[in-house]
């Protein structure tokens, strides 16, 4: 037994709990001198400890000195069943999807489907992710099955369900509209997974079909997932086809609206950024997807200033919420501050704000987390501010941003539950899951027609020696 161990077991209860931390993470700012009370997965209470601890005499406080209490981190924008092929993506072009994400979900099978999502959750979990955005799978199961793996990791998930009818063949079974109505109501009353509509682009669906499903979503306080204006050959393929960029001929059509989370939107001209202004659709705003594999990063200064919903997301990349935090800064200082010679950038709290609370919004999660505060899901992280990262701050919210890590979050919450401690998972064996992943993940790559358009670093290193050694003769 460490000498964390007393204090994980008080973590790990069913009962009421109230934590004394140094500090809690308003959306005004850190709060010093503030306690939390948890009971039936929500926070049933906030405020100053002396008030909270006098008003439940019943419950002993559990101290966490050292510690910040904060919202976890909100996922926009995941594909989880495509952890199997997260390499694949590395030196690759833009819109890689047809060559490599369609092929290696269409190989997989019910258990790989699951095991890969699992360990998407378990990635996000250890890097203070709360709740993930997942857009939906193209593997031929039950999406069901992802909302279990969700389920048994302990993570919220927006789970999508894609609604493709002009994309190749049509879904076998019910049409895609029955389909989608009854994913709006198959998990109503689940405490972790929300249901979404998702459509992959916009030219994988008939007008019909995006308005309906926009109605859809719409009646149910549900979001339709969207990937829009991300590569330029996106945007080429809509002017050739519609005379409109994707995000004008959603407007067109009557798609665009608060329901659309818009999954990208690097490439907007300033006529988007009004549409998006003045119907209330949200942006995820992706960073290391364009750093990765993009054509522009998202304006996302200019929304934060035009009152633009948008949240952050991690595109499958990696699961640090931290460090999504400081590429969502880091991506607008060099796309946009540094020519507007803006030293702010958000000035911090913006990049924590949307990271949490305006990610929730965005994905339609802002009446239930991303917030501490009475009455909503107690999802949140507890950060060892001790570290020599940490310790010496004067600005928590920029140090956050710019200084923070996983291996900083001493646990994470999810409806009130413990489900992560310094790293591991709680109640289940993550080890065996990564080896299970291992295994399956090598099985699944062989067999699926993946093709890339660079070879491995090793390779592309050993071409250059190669190069190399043919010129020094």
């Amino acid at each position: 037994m460490n000498q964390h161990t007393p204090l994980r077991d008080l973590l790990d209860s069913s009962g009421p709990l109230l934590l004394v931390p140094d500090a809690v993470l308003l959306p005004e700012g850190p709060a010093a001198d503030h306690a939390v009370v948890v009971a039936d997965g929500v926070f049933t209470a906030v405020g100053p400890t002396g008030e909270l601890v006098g008003r439940h005499p019943d419950t002993t406080p559990v101290r966490l000195p050292g510690h910040l209490l904060m919202p976890g981190f909100v996922d926009a924008h995941h594909h989880l069943t495509q952890s199997f092929g997260a390499a694949l993506a590395f030196g690759e072009p833009s819109e890689i999807f047809r060559r490599v994400w369609v092929p290696l979900e269409g190989a997989l099978d019910e258990e790989s489907a699951y095991v890969a999502a699992k360990l998407a959750a378990l990635e996000a979990l250890r890097g203070g992710f709360t709740t993930v955005t997942d857009a939906g799978t193209r593997a031929d199961v039950d999406v069901d099955v992802i909302a279990t793996a969700a389920r048994d990791a302990g993570l919220r998930c927006v789970l999508g369900l894609v609604c493709n009818d002009q994309d190749g063949p049509a879904p076998a079974g019910p049409g895609v509209l029955e389909r989608a109505e009854k994913h709006l109501v198959r998990y109503e009353g689940d405490p972790l997974v929300h249901a979404s509509l998702a459509v992959s682009i916009p030219e994988a669906a008939t007008e019909e079909t995006l308005r309906r499903t926009a109605a859809l979503a719409a009646e149910a306080g549900a979001v339709v997932q969207i990937h829009v204006n991300e590569h330029l050959a996106a945007v080429e393929r809509s002017l050739l086809t519609h005379g409109l960029r994707p995000l004008e001929h959603l407007h067109a059509i009557g798609a665009l609206g608060p329901q659309l989370l818009a999954a990208h939107a690097t490439l907007l001209t300033p006529r988007e950024l009004t549409l998006l202004a003045t119907t209330g659709a949200a942006v995820s705003y992706n960073p290391v997807a364009s750093a990765w594999k993009g054509n522009a990063v998202a304006p996302a200064t200019a929304m934060a200033e035009r009152g633009i919903r948008f949240g952050l997301g991690t595109d499958g990349t990696r699961g640090d919420g931290f460090r999504l935090a400081e590429a969502a800064e880091f991506a607008q200082r060099i796309a946009y501050g540094l020519a507007a010679g803006d030293s702010s950038c958000g000035a911090g709290w913006t990049w924590l704000e949307h990271a949490t609370r305006g990610g929730a919004d965005a994905v339609g999660l802002g009446a239930r987390t991303g917030t501490i505060a009475p009455g909503l899901a107690a999802d949140f992280l507890l950060v060892d501010v001790t570290t020599p990262e940490l310790a010496l701050s004067r600005d928590l919210p920029w140090e956050l941003v710019r200084r923070g890590n996983r291996d900083q979050i001493t646990a994470v919450f999810v409806a009130g539950r413990l489900r992560t401690w310094c790293g591991g998972p709680v109640g289940w064996d993550g080890s065996a899951l990564v080896r299970r992943a291992a295994a399956l993940a090598e099985a699944t790559v062989s067999r699926a027609a993946v093709t890339r358009a660079h070879p491995t670093s090793a390779r592309a290193r050993a071409a250059v020696a190669g190069r190399e050694r043919s010129t020094a003769r």
